[in-house]
């Protein structure tokens, strides 16, 4: 696996009903490969210890992310993976707020142009996905506008379990290429 000599924090966000413990496969890979890695449980989720109904919006589901964002300093380069229902996740750091918790998300706007619209965006396609089929994919990445589509042609909807070597080569070849 090729990567720069430059050490990237590499941040993984899981999807719904997942935990940090999704990413058991890829975490060494990206670890061997210089990097450090951050796989975070979301709220509710993992083993923190709350409970879903004391989560009111995105954010509070966000919050571990939303502190480890804010605790990173300036001149530290990051790449923020997500991983299904994680990009929200992730489009909530690059622009608070957003929401798909249905009373927080009928208050909410767009994501701007200075926040979610500033940063670089690489999406993978996983051509074997049977949860999100790759038509809605090609509409998503048409609909949040992307830099980069890169592909991984044997990935279902679990790429960093079914074929991790395939996505800790496409996460090194994004650091290198935007960070």
């Amino acid at each position: 696996m090729e990567t720069r000599n430059q050490q990237v924090h590499i941040i993984l966000a899981h999807g719904a009903c997942h935990g940090a413990w999704c990413w058991y496969k890829l975490k060494p890979l990206l670890e061997a490969a210089g990097h450090r890695v951050t796989a975070l449980d979301m709220a509710a989720s993992g083993i923190d210890s709350r409970s879903l109904h004391e989560l009111r919006s995105l954010a509070d589901y966000t919050q571990p992310l939303l502190e480890l964002m804010a605790s990173i300093p300036a001149e530290e380069k990051v790449v923020l993976v997500g991983h299904s229902f994680g990009g929200m996740n992730l489009g909530l750091a690059m622009d608070m707020p957003s929401s798909l918790f249905l009373e927080d998300l009928s208050k909410k706007s767009a994501f701007s142009k200075e926040g979610f619209g500033s940063v670089k965006r690489v999406y993978i396609v996983c051509t074997q996905d049977k949860a999100i089929l790759v038509n809605f994919q090609r509409w998503q990445i048409e609909t949040i506008g992307v830099n980069q589509v890169m592909e991984i042609e044997t990935a279902d909807h679990m790429p960093m379990l079914s074929q991790p070597h395939e996505l800790c080569q496409c996460l090194l070849d994004i650091a290198n290429n935007y960070v």
